[in-house]
């Protein structure tokens, strides 16, 4: 074989693909369809092209990103509000700009009206939804059965009504496989082997299934990379030979700076997965701290309505009639929130892993949003033809944003979350707004917050915990309101990111007499974390150092 004729050979197939490959970037530059080659299959080469490895780079990139950017819990609605983006920034790239604006563009399909009116109906804005469904089955009127089958194919519904394999504990821990292999060495780091220390750990609180998963975990230590290969050394693993005192002072660190990156720890290693669970020690700082815990909370009213200092006829807040005895038995001086949640372990709650999770609280790192949809009959015109009246869809949005030094802003608008979340802080709160973005706030209502309870064992005339009372300035001097919610879940793994209407009432300082609002159309509120807010220390918060 002559190797003139293979270097030939070889640069010919070469220069046949980067020809090919000049077809392909113009024909996409200028908008066309890529021209195929005349070239024949065999004659092609076998590499891949040129922008696969860049391409799965930054798909793996942006997936390592929303992974580290999700919150401890998922918001049951408008997740992670943030900033409205106006423009373009510095850092914005080409595949950037062309999924904004492919995002942006208007569907000119049957099929891209149906999936722009399906996201239309998510976020609650039922009125366009209804308009873009109309277009697209005028359209087509078969386009709910594309839309079916492009986003729900047969496959998706074989896949679940197959009978999943039940996994026994020992095999979801990671239990070692039947076949014989070769064994691994258990600490391949060479650190030196100790006995963990139970003595700040509890299973306590957990389902049984957990409690036997973890117990196995227990025993482990933090294991290395294993080896790239058989006659290789170990990758050092520094970790591994830390004590564990000072790695569960490193957990308490990240878990008081982002709670999320602590929970994600346990996705690292089951050691670490157990610490994570059982150690009480940092559950115990994040329960009774300031920055998620219960040491930020208000179980008496800390100012008033307007966010002055209290005075001294203005402690307890306003009280209501016969309807309601929430507040008759409020403790005149209630002892202080650290001290009240020493007492609630180990009864009620007998961890503070499990006090931290379901105790009732107040987020601050986010807002509470409530949309409201209903309909209602519309007037029908003198000179229609037809017989039946027409229908108004309303849609509203109530908003809740609670800060750390007791106040608290209330919104009732027709503004969508993402034009109204970024303008929802106290310094936007005044009626010169103009046609400013910030426009919606003129209606915003400042106001004060407080928790009932604690519900302590031993107190009989104490308040039942769970219960948040808000007290708002109303639409003139002579009124307030006052809102009553119950603190829930949503979801299975989500906690305290619900509260749900029990009463609202606005009361009239000249006639001293309480009016009642019907909450016939209204639903409860969810929480969406909001990052530009951050943890909100600078309305008044407190920081423990």
């Amino acid at each position: 074989m002559d190797p003139n004729n293979d270097s030939t050979s070889t640069e010919a197939e070469l220069e046949s693909f980067r020809q090919r490959w000049r077809e392909e970037v113009s024909a996409r530059a200028k908008g066309k369809a890529p021209v195929a080659s005349a070239a024949p299959a065999d004659s092609r080469p076998h590499a891949p092209p040129r922008g696969t490895a860049s391409a799965a780079a930054s798909h793996s990139h942006a997936r390592q990103r929303s992974v580290e950017e999700t919150d401890e819990v998922a918001p049951y609605v408008h997740q992670d509000l943030g900033e409205k983006q106006h423009g373009r920034r510095l850092d914005e790239s080409s595949a950037q700009t062309a999924v904004i604006a492919s995002a942006s563009k208007e569907p000119k399909t049957a099929l891209d009206h149906y999936e722009k009116a399906v996201e239309r109906e998510t976020q609650g804005n039922l009125g366009d939804s209804v308009r873009l469904y109309r277009k697209a089955f005028k359209l087509d009127d078969s386009v709910h059965e594309k839309y079916k089958a492009k986003h729900f194919p047969p496959s998706f519904f074989k896949n679940r009504s197959k009978p999943q394999p039940q996994v026994s504990s020992a095999s979801a821990a990671g239990a070692a496989p039947t076949t014989t292999s070769k064994p691994q060495d258990p600490n391949p780091s060479n650190a030196p082997v100790t006995v963990p220390n139970t003595a700040h750990h509890s299973l306590h609180g957990l389902p049984a299934s957990l409690q036997t998963l973890l117990a196995e975990f227990s025993t482990l230590s933090i294991s290395g990379e294993p080896p790239p290969t058989d006659l290789s050394p170990a990758p050092p693993c520094p970790i591994a030979a830390v004590p564990e005192e000072i790695i569960v002072q490193i957990l308490e660190h990240l878990a008081v700076q982002d709670l999320a990156a602590f929970v994600r720890l346990a996705q690292v290693c089951k050691r670490l997965a157990y610490l994570v669970s059982t150690e009480d020690q940092v559950w115990k700082r994040l329960a009774l701290g300031y920055e998620y815990g219960f040491a930020a909370m208000h179980y008496s009213y800390t100012c008033q309505i307007d966010g002055r200092p209290l005075g001294d006829d203005d402690e307890g807040g306003f009280i209501l009639g016969d309807d309601s005895d929430i507040e008759d038995n409020a403790p005149t001086t209630p002892p202080s929130p650290v001290a009240v949640t020493q007492l609630l372990v180990p009864s009620p709650y007998p961890t503070y892993r499990t006090l931290f999770n379901r105790r009732p609280r107040i987020r601050f790192n986010g807002c509470y949003i409530s949309t409201v949809n209903y309909q209602r009959a519309g007037a029908a015109s003198t000179m229609s033809l037809t017989w039946g009246s027409p229908i108004h869809i309303v849609t509203y949005y109530r908003y809740l944003r609670f800060l750390r030094d007791g106040t608290c802003v209330s919104l009732l608008t027709t503004s969508e979350p993402a034009d109204v979340v970024p303008y929802l802080y106290v310094e936007h709160m005044h009626k010169n707004h103009g046609n400013l973005p910030s426009a919606p706030m003129k209606d915003a209502l400042l106001g004060r917050w407080r928790l009932t309870g604690p519900d302590m064992p031993g107190v009989v005339d104490g308040e039942k915990e769970g219960t948040l009372i808000i007290e708002t300035a109303g639409a003139t001097p002579k009124y307030f309101n006052k809102m009553i919610l119950n603190l829930s879940s949503a979801g299975r793994q989500a906690k305290n990111n619900k509260l749900t209407w029990q009463g609202y009432w606005s009361y009239n300082r000249l006639t001293d007499d309480w009016g009642e609002f019907g909450l016939k159309n209204d639903r409860a509120f969810y929480w969406s974390r909001v990052r530009s807010y951050g943890m909100s220390w600078e309305e008044g918060g407190r920081k423990d150092v």
